[in-house]
């Protein structure tokens, strides 16, 4: 992994700095041949344990199973809906009261509103498949928080042992048109304002996904173990995006190998309170259909695969940001000293950490906010909504995820310190054959 020779040495900048967070990172000062070879002596046989990796628990494919008709695991068409009718509740049976005539409970006070209600009778049109183009009719209730309209297009499950007059129903509605006109306005707000890094981070962003969805999920469903298979799927999406990103140097291998510690720091966390914690990772009902059709899988080192890959992309922007910092700060008086350096960027560290953290707590609390409000409902004190094994999973995965962004702060830090100080002026030629360009360009504009 080394840094280009040819790299433009920048003007040292105005005496003082600003401890702010930014991410308008310049190019680096290129550092010495041989302490390139010493971070690629460290990084070449890493990412040669990556693609070993890669190569020895390669999936090659998601393995087959018999469909259960159940939640996800569903065969699926598109539809269309060509008609609506409002009818009379009572006409078309849509709800049976209680016996008991019972309707103090949510169920029964539904089964009472959709006696008397109005309605609608949708006729749905399949669109896709081997059946498209045959019809079928779907009553929705009036208090259903889905209402149907004509000619909105639909997901239709379709259930080839029901009765024909059964085997297709609406189960979502088609929101491909609306999701891809949003992701290609992000698209064109990251290139616009990126320019070509923001290219390359959309094709980084795009290996990412190609990472986790041929690799990560079809490796653990294969049975290999999620841990494992979450490191090295973790560790080729930091080589592919930060290289990608930021250019193959020595600015941004330091900070590949701050990122590592801090993931190897937050897989020992989570494998130890994960464990001590007895949280088995299988609390909902998706996680409790991987574990009947997959019985195999560790469902709780599937919750510690989560936490290691939903902490590295805020790991990333930590690392990356820091080690910027340290250089441009050794830029700005090369005569400071490694102390000097991780005095100076870790006050910029703080000021990260701050804000990172409540960043990612804030994203959590915001994931589970519909489960936090049911526990309000409920009147729960905070020590039993805690102690829930669903709310638990989040502080676990919450703390654990900061712990490991903390510890990035320092170990980024005085690594890129390290590294840039001891690299000195004298030590490469390519500072001072950086300089003649620069002369000439001067005398390029006195002539002119």
């Amino acid at each position: 992994m080394t840094s280009p020779q040819s790299d433009p040495a920048p003007q040292p900048p105005p005496q003082g700095h600003s401890h702010g967070h930014t991410h308008s990172h310049g190019p680096a000062a290129p550092v010495s041949k041989h302490l390139r070879k010493v971070i690629a002596a460290v990084l070449i046989p890493f990412a040669t344990a990556v693609v070993v990796g890669l190569i020895a628990f390669w999936p090659g494919g998601v393995p087959d199973h018999e469909r259960t008709g159940v939640g996800f695991d569903r065969q699926t068409q598109d539809g269309k809906v060509v008609q609506v009718v409002k009818v009379d509740c009572a006409d078309v049976n849509a709800a049976q009261v209680p016996p008991t005539g019972d309707t103090s409970t949510p169920s029964g006070r539904e089964a009472v509103a959709g006696q008397e209600g109005e309605c609608a009778k949708a006729t749905v049109e399949v669109t896709s498949g081997d059946d498209k183009g045959r019809r079928f009719v779907e009553v929705v209730q009036p208090d259903a928080p889905r209402q149907l309209r004509e000619g909105q297009g639909v997901v239709v499950a379709y259930a080839p042992d029901a009765p024909p007059d059964l085997q297709y129903s609406v189960t979502d509605v088609n929101r491909k048109i609306p999701m891809t006109l949003l992701a290609a306005i992000f698209a064109l707000a990251v290139v616009a304002v990126g320019r070509l890094r923001g290219v390359m981070a959309l094709v980084a962003l795009a290996v990412s996904f190609a990472v986790l969805t041929l690799f990560i999920l079809p490796a653990i469903l294969q049975g290999s173990n999620p841990l494992v298979v979450a490191v090295i799927g973790a560790s080729a999406i930091m080589l592919a995006a930060l290289y990608m990103c930021h250019g193959v140097t020595a600015r941004t291998s330091v900070a590949v190998v701050g990122t590592l510690i801090s993931l190897l720091l937050i897989g020992l966390l989570g494998s130890l309170f994960i464990g001590w914690a007895d949280l088995s990772g299988n609390t909902d009902d998706n996680t409790g259909l991987i574990h009947g059709l997959y019985p195999d899988i560790d469902m709780s080192g599937l919750l510690l695969a989560g936490v290691i890959i939903g902490s590295l992309g805020v790991l990333d922007d930590v690392t990356v940001t820091q080690t910027s910092a340290v250089w441009e700060l050794h830029q700005a008086d090369p005569r400071m000293g490694w102390r000097g350096l991780y005095r100076a960027g870790i006050r910029i560290g703080r000021d990260h950490i701050a804000s990172v953290v409540n960043t990612l707590v804030l994203a959590y609390a915001g994931a589970a906010l519909p489960l936090l409000l049911l526990f309000s409902i409920a009147q729960s004190s905070v020590g039993t909504v805690a102690n829930s094994e669903l709310v638990a999973e989040e502080i676990v995965r919450t703390l654990v995820g900061s712990i490991g962004l903390v510890a990035s702060v320092p170990v980024t830090t005085v690594l890129a310190a390290l590294v840039v100080s001891a690299d000195r002026p004298g030590a490469s030629l390519s500072s001072s054959t950086a300089a003649a360009p620069a002369r000439t360009g001067r005398g390029r504009r006195r002539k002119a």
